[in-house]
């Protein structure tokens, strides 16, 4: 569905289903160079039993122009945007990547607005690597290599796929292809960028889930333990074996851990 928001067209897959304000909702909020369509499994399941989902592409991603913002705080703003566009007082915020710090800046600036929070593949800070961030700020298409290598654990990048005859990393680069020059390069510049969010961990009112990958290059399981320990009313799932693109690897696992707390 498209939402307007000023002058401009967002767009939000719903699984399927058409929106209905009388149900509960959820949005979810992919990463950096992604779009809504990494949460094909989670959000189909959750619009067929009984809930709103809004899986957003995010400003200058997929369907919904740029430009992109310059924050992590700015594209929180967005998300609460989002919301206001369609009169949603509350809903759950589900983020992966730098879609997790999104959910999270949104959850802590907007505590009453906020049901409940899951992050996914989620660290605080989230440290990019200057040779991946020169490489996208160069338009270079190793900066999607890189993405893909450091982003898949070594089964996912070996033809582990449930689906039989689906490549992960072949899809993940050529999802990263789709993306508009700058726009990985931005997302991954405001995922660096976000430094000080741990200080606000505490304004998070919410039950909250964080989903890790023991085999996550990304954001290794050590770096999101900070967080884990600043957030209150946090519990934790670990994914064994499971790499940072956790929702291709094992969508199974990550729908059954986000019905755990959705």
């Amino acid at each position: 569905m498209d939402i307007k928001i000023g002058e401009t067209n967002t767009f939000a897959a719903t699984g399927g289903k058409p929106f209905d304000k009388s149900q509960p909702t959820i949005v979810f909020i992919h990463g950096a160079g992604l779009d809504h369509s990494v949460w094909s499994l989670q959000t189909r399941y959750f619009a067929y039993h009984g809930q709103n989902v809004l899986a957003v592409d995010l400003p200058g991603h997929g369907r919904t122009p740029g430009p992109v913002p310059d924050s992590v705080p700015d594209f929180a703003d967005w998300v609460m945007a989002v919301l206001e566009a369609l009169d949603i007082k509350q809903a759950a915020l589900v983020g992966h990547s730098l879609g997790s710090l999104i959910a999270y800046a949104a959850a802590a600036r907007y505590p009453e607005r906020v049901t409940a929070l899951a992050l996914l593949g989620t660290a605080i800070p989230m440290g990019v690597t200057d040779l991946l961030l020169n490489a996208a700020k160069d338009n270079d298409h190793a900066a999607y290599d890189m993405v893909t290598l450091w982003g898949h654990s070594p089964d996912g990048q070996t033809g582990a796929n449930k689906a039989p005859g689906l490549w992960m990393t072949g899809g993940s680069v050529s999802l990263l292809e789709r993306s508009a020059p700058g726009v990985l390069h931005a997302g991954l510049t405001a995922a660096n960028n976000y430094r000080d969010g741990l200080e606000i961990a505490s304004n998070i009112k919410c039950p909250t889930l964080l989903v890790l990958g023991t085999r996550d290059a990304m954001t290794p399981i050590k770096a999101a333990k900070p967080l884990a320990e600043a957030i209150p009313n946090v519990r934790v799932i670990t994914l064994p074996n499971c790499g940072h693109m956790m929702m291709a690897e094992q969508p199974d696992e990550v729908l059954d851990a986000l019905i755990s707390i959705l």
